[in-house]
Formats: C-alpha cells, sequence, structure tokens
C-alpha cells in the first residue's frame, strides 16, 4: 500500500542521510552535522531534538525566533505540523514560504481519527515537513510514530516505537507509546477517500491554552532555577518573583474555567496546591531579593511543592492512555 508520492520528492530522498550545513557566519556553526536515518536528536539554532523519522518528515521541537525557521530553511523544509497547544508562529512562516498545519494532540495518545489525519497531511502535502510539539520529546515523535504505522505497511510496532525512545519520550506517557499497537493501520484508498481541512492554527480549548501558559511560566522558573534563583545571564527579561507571581495568576485563571468547575474534586485540589505554591515561592523570592539572602530552603520547598501537585495531576489525568480516561470537553 506504498504511496508513490513518499518517495516523490529527489530533496526528501536525499535527507536520508545529507550533511544539513558547515561553517559560515551566516549559521554560526563551526561543524558538519549529518541527520541520519535512526541516528540521534541533534540541535541547531533555534530547533532542538530534531531526528529523521523518514523520507518525508522529520521530528523536532517548535522552532524559536527567526533563528528557528532559518534552521528549517536549511533543512528545506516546505510545511511545518505542528501538534503543540500553542498558536503556530505563522508570521515568520509564511515569510520563508512555508506552509502551517495546525493538529493539536495531547500526552495521553493518539487516537485513530487524529493518526488519520496527521498521516493524511504527511502523504498529501508538500514535503519535506517538519512536524513538531514543544520540545519535540513528547507529543512529535508520538504522532511521528503513528504517521508511520499509518503511511509504512512495512513498519512495525518496535520501529515505530523506536522513533520515540530516538527522541527521548517519557515511558511515563503510557498513552503515546500505546498509540502504535493499538492503530488500525488505514489503505491507500481510505485515506485518499478522507476530507480533511488542514487548518493553520487551530481552536485550542481554554484548558489546554491554560496549560501552555502554564507551561511556558514553568520553563522561565527553571531557567531562574538554575541562575541559582536569580536573574539568568541570557534571560534578563525573566524576573523571578513576577514570574511565580505569573503562574499563580494562572492557575487562578484555569480555577475559573467552567470546564475545570466539573472535574473531580482531587483535580481542583491540585490546582489548587499548585496556586498556593507559587504563591509562596513568589513570597520567598520576594523576601530573598529584600534580605539579599538566596533563602535556597524555602524557595526550593514552594518550587517542589508545586512541582508535585503538576505531577500528581498528569499523572491521573494527563499521561495515561486514551482508553484509559474519558476525554473532558471544554467550554
Amino acid at each position: 500500500m506504498t504511496t508513490p508520492r513518499l518517495c516523490r520528492s529527489a530533496c526528501c530522498v536525499a535527507l536520508a542521510s545529507i550533511a544539513l550545513w558547515t561553517s559560515g557566519a551566516q549559521t554560526g556553526i563551526d561543524k558538519k552535522i549529518t541527520l541520519q536515518p535512526g541516528g540521534k536528536p541533534i540541535d541547531m539554532p533555534g530547533l532542538h531534538n530534531v531526528i529523521y523519522v523518514s523520507e518525508r518528515l522529520i521530528s523536532g521541537g517548535s522552532p524559536e525566533g527567526d533563528a528557528g525557521f532559518e534552521s528549517l530553511k536549511i533543512l528545506g523544509i516546505k510545511t511545518i505540523l505542528s501538534v503543540d497547544g500553542a498558536r503556530p508562529d505563522l508570521v515568520r512562516a509564511k515569510k520563508l514560504g512555508m506552509r502551517y498545519v495546525h493538529l493539536p494532540i495531547g500526552y495521553d495518545g493518539v487516537s485513530q481519527e487524529q493518526a488519520l489525519k496527521l498521516a493524511k497531511a504527511v502523504r498529501d502535502l508538500s514535503a519535506p515537513i517538519y512536524i513538531h510539539c514543544h520540545h519535540g520529546k513528547h507529543r512529535s515523535p508520538g504522532a511521528a510514530a503513528a504517521i508511520q504505522m499509518c503511511l509504512d505497511e512495512k513498519c512495525t510496532v518496535a520501529q515505530a516505537t523506536d522513533i520515540m525512545k530516538r527522541a527521548g519520550t517519557d515511558p511515563r506517557y503510557a498513552g503515546l507509546y500505546a498509540a502504535p499497537k493499538e492503530l488500525k493501520r488505514p489503505t491507500s484508498e481510505e485515506l485518499a477517500k478522507l476530507r480533511i481541512e488542514f487548518p493553520e492554527a487551530a481552536e485550542i480549548p481554554a484548558v489546554a491554552k491554560a496549560m501552555v501558559d502554564i507551561d511556558h511560566r514553568w520553563e522561565h522558573l527553571t531557567l531562574i532555577r538554575k541562575a541559582g534563583w536569580k536573574i539568568p545571564k541570557d534571560h534578563p527579561d525573566l524576573d523571578p518573583p513576577h514570574e511565580a507571581l505569573q503562574l499563580m495568576e494562572h492557575y487562578r485563571e484555569m480555577a475559573r474555567l467552567p470546564s475545570v468547575q466539573k472535574r473531580p474534586a482531587d483535580f481542583k485540589a491540585w490546582l489548587k496546591e499548585g496556586e498556593d505554591a507559587a504563591a509562596a515561592l513568589e513570597a520567598a523570592l520576594r523576601k530573598a531579593r529584600k534580605e539579599k539572602d538566596a533563602k535556597v530552603d524555602l524557595v526550593e520547598q514552594a518550587f517542589e511543592q508545586s512541582r508535585k501537585a503538576c505531577a500528581q495531576c498528569h499523572a491521573k489525568y494527563r499521561d495515561i492512555p486514551r482508553s484509559k480516561t474519558a476525554k473532558d470537553k471544554d467550554d
């Protein structure tokens, strides 16, 4: 059932083992880097955890700023396929003549319907195609594994799973690892009959958007933590107490969503616990600044408490297979 279009582009075939770029003032790279089938992830300017998936598909993290999109240009990318919850950077993509398609998925796995949409996109849209989530470690390789199961009749579950393992997908995301086993491989005829729209920016449910905002604040606080709970030298815009305050506000606003009010008691309790811990983190950071004392123990305690609440909630409601939980509908 292999589709002829999978091998039509000479550019795509060249990606099987090709030196992506060499030293030069424009890239700032001093060595030649090669992207190979079965190879380890590589980093490029503004682009992280990049792995070869197939002749048409590359997986990685979200492109960051101009540098990230320039790296995609170097890769020869024609279509960017986002499975992330964040809104795609359409302006930068269009500036370089790239098409963006936004088909978000969760950490709980890839449904049959989602897999077919993603597979049709990779089969039919201009290649090479770059699929990404946020960090390129979990959802995008999980989606790539499902895509390969749909498009390559010779792809085994073990081979699909290897895509995730190479990208570093955490085993805790049982739903992502379960997808290749549970998918029903479509025929070429079945894919051809599908009538699917490929939005450049999908409408994101309120809860999913709130989680994206919270995740960004956690990224900032992780950078601040590495800097000893001070303003990171390479991110002078990140003010420690303010980031903790914003995290607290994101938790609080999420708790006010009508769909969250319908969630189980433990979900709401963990959300409140995260909010309270973020408030404690802000207070500890402001006290440390005022007294010019790091107060690492208090700061770390609040940080870990908030992270623990997130981990408990994720373990029960986000990271488990789709078949074991009913998906909540957002307002």
